[in-house]
């Protein structure tokens, strides 16, 4: 049994992506501001829900905040394509954290189902 959020494979996968995107959108180079800070609250947003349902630990806040977390993957599938569009991310890069989003959001979802 998962004792903390820590535990959890799928913050860990957030976690994970996030530092990812931020070795992009972080970089001194990188100029749009807001949209970096979208891209980024998004990203953040994923492992703190995960982690404030988890403090929480009811059965009733539990599945609301797994589900905030998979709609911030959403959002931060929806700014790759931006991204790619103003050429902020090469081909590869877009295809690698779109990959990582959708696995991402496969497993919230089956974790969500598993707890049905």
């Amino acid at each position: 049994m998962t004792h903390t959020f820590e535990d959890l494979e799928i913050r860990s996968l957030a976690r994970k992506l996030t530092k990812s995107l931020g070795e992009i959108f972080y970089q001194a180079s990188f100029r749009n501001y807001s949209f970096q800070d979208q891209i980024m609250r998004a990203a953040i947003s994923v492992s703190n829900n995960i982690a404030e349902w988890r403090e929480r630990s009811t059965n009733k806040w539990f599945t609301q905040f797994l589900y905030f977390a998979k709609w911030s993957i959403g959002e931060v599938r929806s700014m790759l394509y931006t991204a790619s569009d103003l050429w902020y991310l090469t081909g590869e890069q877009f295809d690698h954290f779109y990959a990582a989003c959708k696995e991402l959001s496969v497993k919230i979802y089956r974790f969500i189902n598993s707890l049905s």
